[in-house]
């Protein structure tokens, strides 16, 4: 797994959601569209758990939690930046989702769920923010953010 070839994986998400809002109805239309237990889902899966293993993805960490920024915005992915994190039952740094935030949950261990939710897709609209929170288990959770914003917050 290459960075080209994962970046070709996730155009695939990102042309079918171009345009769309953030909301509740993305992540009923990508849950039906992208299913878990689908062979893009788990594709996607794979890719992640190849390059971690080959150690470009998820190469940095910070209190447990180990991260990168797998793809800047780009026009490829209509816009929408790629991060990875894998995490295993802890707390992450509040922060606020400018224009939102889409959220690919792929259990490793245990039930593992990212804010309470299992395998599949989770979407924060604009202005949302959290503390993403991994518990039951361990995780890989993408993140795909319009123009890659972020703001990390004070607690």
């Amino acid at each position: 797994m290459t960075p080209d070839q994962f970046q070709a994986l996730i155009a695939k998400v990102t042309g079918e959601i171009a345009g769309r809002p953030l909301d509740g109805q993305l992540a009923d239309f990508l849950n039906e569209r992208f299913p878990a237990t689908g062979a893009e889902f788990q594709a996607i899966a794979q890719a992640c758990a190849d390059a971690v293993a080959a150690g470009w993805m998820c190469e940095r960490e910070h209190g447990g939690i180990k991260f990168g920024r797998v793809i800047k915005p780009c026009d490829a992915l209509h816009g929408f930046s790629v991060d990875v994190v894998e995490m295993q039952d802890l707390v992450g740094p509040q922060h606020a989702h400018p224009n939102g935030e889409i959220d690919m949950i792929m259990p490793l261990e245990g039930d593992a769920k990212f804010d309470g939710h299992g395998a599949g897709w989770f979407v924060y609209g604009p202005g949302s923010v959290h503390r993403p929170t991994v518990s039951d288990g361990r995780a890989y959770v993408l993140y795909l953010l319009p123009q890659g914003a972020i703001e990390f917050t004070k607690q």
